[in-house]
């Protein structure tokens, strides 16, 4: 196993324990370990299209809006299944996370999802730090489960803004 692929297994190892802890009776959402995990700057993909996040203090308030969206869903878990990283250059990995959710249903039924998330990650010195990721449609994949909560919480894109379509830019 190559260092680089040490290193990553440990950062969405940390990354998953920290998501884990905010999804307990008594949650605890570490605001800064997980804005730690991302640039500065970082960009989000998905089939509703792209947006651009900063690492600042409007993502640090929705951090735990996040967490709390997710304990809606019934979410108890997240575990990483496996790795593919590969390295681009001496400085910036892409690695392909298998997720594995599971979910308690109201009514006490279990449920299990798995789904890949492709980062972008960018590693100066010792600290790696995610600086975009690629997603499928988690809200479509949730209602499908019936997991999706009743009520909305406008979490996932306060913190990021759309970026203009080609036709609109100056």
């Amino acid at each position: 196993m190559q260092p680089t692929d040490r290193r990553m297994e440990r950062f969405f190892a940390g990354y998953a324990a920290r998501f884990n802890q905010g999804l307990g009776n008594a949650p605890v959402v570490d605001v800064e370990g997980t804005a730690a995990a991302f640039a500065d700057c970082f960009v989000a993909a998905n089939p509703q299209g792209v947006h651009c996040g900063k690492n600042d203090d409007a993502f640090r308030a929705v951090i735990p809006q996040g967490a709390e969206f997710y304990r809606r869903t019934g979410m108890t878990s997240m575990a990483v299944t496996s790795l593919q990283v590969t390295e681009l250059d001496g400085f910036h990995t892409m690695v392909k996370v298998r997720w594995d959710s599971r979910y308690r249903r109201t009514d006490g039924r279990e449920e299990q999802m798995e789904f890949d998330v492709i980062y972008l990650v960018q590693t100066l010195g010792e600290t790696p730090r995610i600086f975009a990721y690629i997603t499928g449609d988690e809200e479509k994949a949730l209602r499908e489960k019936g997991l999706f909560p009743s009520e909305r919480i406008g979490f996932r894109h306060a913190p990021l803004r759309s970026a203009p379509h080609p036709e609109q830019r100056d």
